[in-house]
């Protein structure tokens, strides 16, 4: 592993709206600042359709309102390179950054690498994943025009993603209670669009297909038992999200589940670590939240710097 010779003030692993934040922070404040990220800036909102929640816009998309961060980000010279980190590691009074082949020396690090949507599990999700099994309405959607679509979940995101595809497609959400969890708003909006019909206490137990495509699934009524085969174009999932740490288990600033647990403050357990967004333990995962998380852990992380660097420099 190639150990990179320029030093951070901080570097944030993650760009969602939560690190972008904390880099655009960090880097106003004058602190070396490193974005590492592994794929598209933007975390979950790339996989958004529509936000209406955000302050200053009545309606955006996910992706343009996550250029929109990621351009505010780099205003004040963070930098930005792609890279999957493997792990934390201490070197002194430094953190070791390891991401592929390459490794970072910094004072400081902030975790912002969010979650991912938790799988089914059930025969078939795996098999047909890109061939009709999706995560991702704003991705995909386009591809199942005048098609027939289940969406499972009961969700926000279940809820709103399938009315989102229903300029598509007809939508089908299946849902393992008798009523949804969705905000009431989202709920509203579903039971109004004659294109969303609903299956209650249901789970889905197969995706089936043929060699190239979803063609039914396979759903059983959990008061009943009774398993029926619905013919379906797709499958949409969207039940729950589990964070991704497990990069950052070793270092004891989970929980059981793998949420990092912080303070108000950002701050782990760890000095000099600190964790924003929806990879905390905490009840609300939003933009807003994540974004404001983001403001908090760029300033903490400038008053530490500055207290390291009076640390190190009277040794």
């Amino acid at each position: 592993m190639e150990l990179q010779e320029k030093l951070y003030d901080v570097i944030i692993i993650g760009a969602g709206p939560g690190g972008m934040t904390a880099a655009l922070y960090a880097s106003r404040a004058n602190l070396e600042t490193l974005i590492i990220e592994r794929g598209v800036p933007g975390g979950e909102l790339i996989n958004t359709a529509e936000v209406e929640n955000y302050p200053g816009f009545d309606s955006i998309t996910g992706p343009d309102l996550a250029d929109k961060i990621y351009e505010s980000s780099m205003r004040f010279g963070a930098e930005h390179v792609y890279g999957d980190v493997k792990g934390i590691k201490a070197d002194g009074a430094y953190h070791i950054i390891e991401a592929g082949k390459k490794a970072y020396r910094t004072k400081s690090v902030i975790i912002a690498t969010g979650s991912h949507h938790r799988k089914l599990n059930i025969p078939g999700e795996e098999q047909y994943n890109g061939r009709g099994v999706s995560y991702c309405a704003v991705c995909d959607g386009a591809f199942f025009r005048d098609k027939d679509l289940v969406v499972v979940g009961g969700g926000d995101s279940a809820v709103e993603e399938g009315t989102y595809l229903t300029q598509f497609a007809d939508v089908n959400i299946v849902h393992r209670r008798d009523e949804l969890r969705a905000q009431k708003i989202l709920q509203d909006r579903a039971f109004k669009n004659d294109k969303v019909s609903f299956t209650w206490d249901t789970v889905v137990e197969e995706i089936k297909g043929d060699d190239n495509k979803v063609t039914a699934v396979a759903v059983k009524n959990v008061n009943t038992g009774e398993v029926t085969e619905k013919s379906v174009d797709g499958v949409f999932v969207y039940v729950g999200i589990l964070p991704q740490t497990d990069a950052f288990r070793d270092l004891g600033i989970t929980d059981e589940e793998g949420w990092i647990i912080t303070n108000d403050l950002m701050e782990t357990t760890v000095p000099g670590i600190f964790a924003v967004g929806d990879v905390r333990k905490k009840t609300l995962r939003q933009i807003t939240t994540a974004v404001g998380d983001g403001g908090e852990a760029g300033n903490r992380a400038y008053h530490y710097v500055e207290e390291w660097n009076e640390r190190n420099e009277a040794k």
